[in-house]
């Protein structure tokens, strides 16, 4: 059984979900501490021809909390002007009436903690592209928080009844190979391949959200983007 294991983020980029992918089951790591100025409650877009952040505000942001304690700023401000930055620059994508839709569904969807609002978008999009993985939150299975780091992920494995775990290439520095083979799993690395695809300009951005990807690929060419190697 493949596993993986991620911080929830706000329409992550592709990478993301060709890790999601690749897996069996994929865990939201939501109960860690939340890093400020990452991608849990931001990400990046074409907005105005220019690469620039769309933003949810948060409301006592503070990188001793977990990420689901932080709460969403409660107003509609902030989503109305979301929407009106995205509409602006994405109308006229091929694919901007789906898309947008998912996008407003999430956005204005009652959640009042970014944790939540930051799996609906991965969920809702991973609905979307008709992924098969099964998702898991872990403040709600694991009640093991007394453990850290690797101890932690290895004991989610064991819990899960994993047999690989997978997971992007920043986790290299922080996994030991030896120990996971001692536990009788299989660690691999998931790279991730961003293709090229046409966007409003000659100039390719790679690695801008999901969103980006989606405005201007049809679901069937957005799953092929999907198919990695596995791993290595």
């Amino acid at each position: 059984m493949k596993l993986a294991i991620m911080q929830p983020y706000l329409f992550p980029y592709l990478g993301y979900f060709q890790l999601i992918d690749v897996a069996d089951k994929f865990v939201f790591y939501d109960d860690v501490n939340f890093i400020k100025n990452g991608w849990i409650n931001r990400n990046r877009l074409l907005i105005s021809k220019n690469v620039n952040y769309i933003t949810i505000p948060l409301s006592g942001m503070s990188s001793s909390l977990k990420i689901n304690q932080v709460m969403i700023q409660q107003n509609d401000r902030w989503r109305k002007k979301i929407l009106q930055s995205v509409r602006q620059s994405y109308s006229k994508a091929p694919y901007f009436k789906e898309v947008n839709n998912i996008l407003s569904e999430v956005l204005f969807s009652e959640e009042n903690y970014i944790s939540n609002l930051a799996k609906k978008s991965i969920i809702l999009v991973s609905q979307y592209l008709e992924l098969e993985t099964q998702f898991i939150i872990s403040s709600s299975n694991y009640n093991n928080m007394e453990l850290g780091g690797v101890d932690r992920v290895i004991d989610i494995c064991h819990r899960e009844k994993a047999t690989e775990y997978y997971n992007l290439p920043g986790g290299k520095g922080l996994y030991d190979n030896d120990l996971f083979e001692l536990n009788e799993i299989k660690l691999y690395f998931v790279k991730p391949f961003l293709s090229r695809y046409q966007q409003f300009s000659e100039e390719f951005i790679p690695g801008l959200s999901v969103i980006d990807v989606l405005m201007f690929n049809d679901k069937s060419t957005a799953r092929e983007m999907l198919h990695t190697e596995g791993g290595e």
